[in-house]
């Protein structure tokens, strides 16, 4: 197994050593035995990995914070090998099955009795493990620090943390392309919408495993897997044996459609993100599979082969949730097979999903949920549309609790425990009574069957559920017109008073700006000033080995940037201790610089008693030292936040690092008055900048639907024009 000189780039050295890429830059012109570039050019050069390791460790900075990061940047000295990577993918389950105290004992092991302990461990399950036996030996001496860094992974991380920086690495170096993660609040109203008397679930794209994980929790006892990436399938194998050690676990390798691994199989349920866009997918080799019962699919449209695959795959009577590209609903390359899905009752739902819902984030994927047929069955007259692509945060015709709290051109974060909700409770109310669903205007209809076969058969549920002129009332839209209309009067005067900036002046006519001393958060928090807390991810209960269950609302640091409440889901949340409560009073900054919208903000009632999310940074000030609303907005300030971050393509922003001015406490409360009326302007633009869009939509959707006239022409004022 051949070693590669992996190189880093400065960037990657700062976080290797945990300093800012300005120590880095220091080093380099301060040092002259430090490494020189072996690569890349003049502007961002290229440095040998094991040449800079050899220089951190003479000087003490060997110990990388993050795990993860140690794992990954271990994994880079080494060439890319299959075979090793299925060996590190063996360990993490060998190491998941492991007491805390047994896994301990390892980590005082020397390099080569770890080596020699995973091989023979390994060795032993790797039957278990999807594709060809790996060559002998699986390690090789060298190995030990790897191997170490993905026991350390495991240890304060999880097994799924290792198993996703491994599958990492071997997908840099592989062909594979449009390898996307399902977010983990999608798997699960995926499965949700799935029977609760499932048990053998397939995914026959599995990718990481996250839909039959999902799938798991929710009850069902046999879970198969097949996907075309090697590294892919071994890292589904061994997730889902470790967060469903009680369940059948089969996965295989292979491409589902050309090679069908379950071939004659049916399951109670499909589950499947499949590859988008693929013109390649067997079109002209598979043109006469017997799956194809609904039309063959036409070369752009490998979303419907795999739509038939899946309904190919289940028992009569089975369910197939898949999230598709919307192109998939309206191309007109797929108008045939669609029409026979619809006349057929296999299609049961489409779901629209806002953008953001997961990758490609700027598409709004959709679900669509099947149901094979039934010989004899009853007949399925209708097909249930939900379009929740505009509504990332409080549906249609819903407030949120008091105006969004800042301004921005930024996506919203999606609040998926909302979305869930309601989208379910649509499903539920279909599935209990389709012929008695009541649509809600504008988000939710179920369609008969043969208002769908036109000669577009577009099912898109933007298309279906839009608002027509016989579900509007004019008196009712008259009156919420007006209402609107009055909103937003009031909110343009109170923007009007907040942006009233007199007050503010320069320290002295053409004179310089003030300066003044100052301390990082480091320094004030050794004095006692404030505290600095933040959320512990991914850790497990001690005892049972499983997340710890959390129940209060969770902030992100996508509530900071777009100003709302705390939209965090609580499962998302796993701590080795309590995460911090956040009280009134607590200074909260986004933990990832960059986009639109604050880095910080100060905690008010909406806020207190959430948790701290893994991506927020807490600032506790000392209220008898310092103003709240003082430090939010110096540690907020992008200059600050700049010098305080590390990182090329993402900055993390280091808390301690930031600095806060040593002014007077009266001093310090006049300027965060002023941060505070900062904040409130922002409020107040973005509340007024929301009522016109809303108010602007109303009116037009009254004009052009006629149940709105235009005002009638000033008295005494002609109109000689003909008429269109």
């Amino acid at each position: 197994m051949p070693e590669t000189t992996a190189h880093v780039t400065a960037a990657e050295i700062s976080r290797i050593a945990g300093v800012t890429r300005a120590t880095v830059s220091n080093w380099r012109r301060r040092h002259a035995d430090f490494p020189h570039p072996s690569g890349g050019t003049e502007t961002s050069p290229l440095y040998d990995l094991g040449a800079v390791q050899a220089w951190l460790g003479s000087r003490g900075h060997t110990q990388v914070v993050d795990p993860r990061e140690e794992l990954r940047t271990a994994v880079r000295f080494q060439a890319s090998d299959p075979d090793r990577t299925t060996g590190r993918i063996g360990f993490v389950l060998t190491l998941a099955r492991r007491s805390p105290d047994e896994a301990a004992a390892l980590a005082d092991l020397t390099d080569a009795e770890l080596v020699a302990r995973a091989a023979e461990e390994v060795a032993e399950l790797l039957a278990s493990l999807p594709g060809p036996t790996p060559a002998s030996p699986l390690f090789a001496a060298s190995d030990g620090p790897t191997l170490r860094a993905v026991l350390r992974c495991v240890r304060e991380e999880s097994g799924p943390a290792a198993l996703a920086v491994l599958a990492e690495r071997e997908l840099e170096d592989s062909a594979a392309t449009g390898v996307y993660g399902t977010p983990k609040p999608l798997t699960r109203l995926v499965a949700a919408l799935l029977p609760a008397a499932v048990t053998r679930v397939l995914d026959p794209a599995c990718g990481s495993g996250a839909l039959l994980a999902a799938a798991a929790g929710r009850g069902a006892t046999t879970l198969l897997g097949q996907d075309s990436v090697p590294v892919q399938a071994q890292r589904a194998a061994v997730g889902l044996s470790l967060v469903a050690p009680r369940a059948e676990v089969t996965v295989r390798i292979g491409d589902s459609l050309r090679a069908d691994a379950f071939d004659g199989l049916t399951a109670d349920a499909v589950v499947c993100n499949p590859p988008y866009g693929d013109r390649d997918w067997g079109h002209d080799e598979l043109a006469y599979d017997p799956r194809w019962a609904y039309g063959v699919p036409g070369r752009a449209e490998s979303e419907l082969a795999w739509v038939q695959h899946c309904l190919a795959h289940l028992a009569p009577g089975g369910w197939a949730v898949l999230i598709l590209p919307p192109a998939t609903a309206s191309r007109p390359s797929g108008r045939r097979v669609r029409a026979e899905l619809v006349r057929g009752g296999a299609v049961r739902a489409v779901l629209a999903l806002p953008a953001g819902a997961a990758p490609p984030l700027h598409v709004g994927l959709q679900l669509w949920v099947l149901q094979r047929p039934e010989p004899g069955g009853p007949e399925r007259k209708s097909v249930l549309f939900v379009d929740m692509a505009g509504s990332p945060g409080p549906g249609a015709g819903e407030q949120a609790a008091g105006p969004p709290r800042t301004g921005g051109s930024f996506r919203a974060p999606i609040d998926w425990p909302g979305l869930t909700a309601r989208t379910l409770a649509h499903w539920d109310a279909f599935t209990t009574d389709p012929d008695g669903f009541a649509s809600e205007p504008g988000t939710a209809r179920a369609v008969p069957v043969v208002d769908l076969l036109d000669e577009l058969v577009d099912l898109t549920p933007a298309r279906q559920v839009r608002i027509s002129r016989t579900d509007v009332d004019p008196v009712e839209l008259s009156t919420r017109t007006e209402t609107g209309r009055r909103e937003l009067t009031e909110a343009t005067r109170s923007l009007l008073d907040t942006a009233d900036l007199t007050a503010w002046t320069p320290p002295e006519p053409g004179g310089p700006a003030r300066e003044w001393r100052t301390a990082t958060a480091s320094d004030l928090a050794r004095g006692g000033a404030l505290t600095l807390l933040r959320t512990v991810p991914d850790t497990k209960d001690p005892e049972s080995g499983r997340p710890l269950p959390v129940s209060a609302p969770v902030l992100t640091g996508a509530d900071i940037a777009h100003g709302t409440g705390p939209t965090g889901d609580p499962a998302e949340l796993r701590s080795a201790a309590p995460a911090p409560v956040i009280a009134v009073g607590d200074v909260l900054v986004r933990a990832i610089a960059g986009g639109a919208g604050p880095m910080a903000r100060v905690a008010d009632e909406e806020d207190a008693g959430a948790l701290l999310g893994p991506q927020v940074h807490l600032l506790r000030p000392d209220p008898a030292r310092l103003d709240s609303w003082f430090l939010a907005g110096f540690v907020g300030s992008a200059e600050n936040v700049a010098g305080a971050s590390t990182g090329s393509t993402v900055l993390h922003v280091a808390p301690g690092r930031l600095r806060v001015p040593l002014l007077p406490l009266d001093e310090q409360r006049r300027y965060g008055e002023a941060f505070r009326h900062v904040h409130e302007l922002r409020a107040q633009a973005r509340q007024a900048a929301r009522l016109a869009e809303e108010t602007a939509a109303l009116l037009t959707g009254g004009l052009t639907g006629g149940a709105l006239l235009p005002a009638p022409a000033p008295a005494g004022a002609s109109d000689d024009t003909e008429p269109a």
